[in-house]
């Protein structure tokens, strides 16, 4: 634990900086780069709001956290940081795209006004049998009767489906959720290329001092550890000791019996140790009179059980 403390002294980890620092509007531009090297386009980020994701798991805010960004180009993006394993976990994404793209229309307005949805999922745990760290999908539709069709659309062949005030036909691709999941746990490179050094730095906290991703260029001016207050570090450290102690209480959990169980051993390991550090965090914090609201966004306590610490 010493060691993995050390490495990330430098510069904040990305589930700590997404749940207290990226979600302000000033800090955009870290996220606009992560975005950028995903989607491969340039993004510019006009506004962040409340993803309505959130409402999945009031209870256990330290587990799950997201931000949905809104594009100059109107396309949605839900960037979500994973902290441990939850069996509904494809639901989630499910729910998080159904629910950003319902909030953009109204009844009675035209499909047309509906935008993509880019849905980046962070996973600090081990997920799947594939043997690369970054994977990436889209709905695409393939013959069911010939191998290998899969059907294409273009500009010409389909005009007459198009709205006399549609410039063109809009491709699936174009319309139907494109989803990344970055599993964090199976990055073991040498940073080299842009998805790498983000890579890297999801991981361990590093972040090279010759980036020239922009991106972690901005990550490394607003996320330095030493230009937080002494409080901030002092938060920041619990939590790290939070997240250490909620990995090593979910894999007690697994050997005490739970072993062909996941769920069961995430759900002891979660009332073990995420709880009972959340509790010590709080009385920390609430002892520095530190704001309600943080405490409750730190620790996921509800404003009673605040008050009986």
């Amino acid at each position: 634990m010493n060691r993995q403390m050390t490495k990330n002294s430098k510069y904040i980890r990305f589930d700590w900086a997404i749940k207290r620092i990226l979600r302000d509007q000033t800090n955009k531009k870290v996220l606009e780069g992560l975005i950028s090297v995903l989607v491969g386009k340039s993004v510019t980020i006009i506004e962040i709001i409340e993803s309505g994701s959130n409402k999945i798991r009031k209870e256990d805010k330290s587990n799950c956290v997201d931000v949905k960004a809104k594009m100059e180009d109107g396309e949605i993006v839900i960037v979500e940081v994973q902290l441990s394993r939850e069996a509904d976990f494809f639901q989630r994404i499910l729910f998080g795209t159904a629910t950003a793209i319902n909030d953009q229309i109204d009844m009675g307005q035209d499909y047309q006004v509906i935008k993509k949805i880019y849905s980046i999922n962070i996973l600090y745990f081990d997920f799947g049998e594939g043997d690369d760290y970054a994977y990436h999908g889209y709905m695409d539709f393939h013959g069911m009767t010939k191998t290998g069709s899969i059907l294409k659309f273009n500009n010409g062949n389909e005009q007459k489906y198009i709205r006399e005030n549609a410039k063109r036909l809009t491709p699936p691709e174009e319309v139907f959720p494109e989803i990344f999941l970055l599993i964090v746990n199976k990055f073991n490179e040498v940073a080299k290329t842009p998805i790498e050094e983000w890579m890297a730095y999801l991981k361990d906290g590093i972040i090279n001092d010759d980036t020239t991703d922009p991106g972690l260029q901005e990550a490394r001016r607003k996320l330095d550890f030493m230009k937080m207050t002494r409080e901030e570090q002092r938060a920041y450290r619990d939590f790290m000791v939070s997240v250490y102690s909620t990995q090593d209480a979910f894999e007690t959990a697994k050997s005490d019996g739970y072993a062909e169980g996941w769920e069961e051993g995430m759900e002891k390991g979660r009332e073990e140790g995420s709880k009972n550090k959340a509790k010590e965090i709080a009385r920390k914090m609430k002892a520095k009179n530190m704001p309600i609201d943080d405490i409750i966004d730190m620790t996921g306590l509800t404003v009673d059980e605040i008050a009986r610490l």
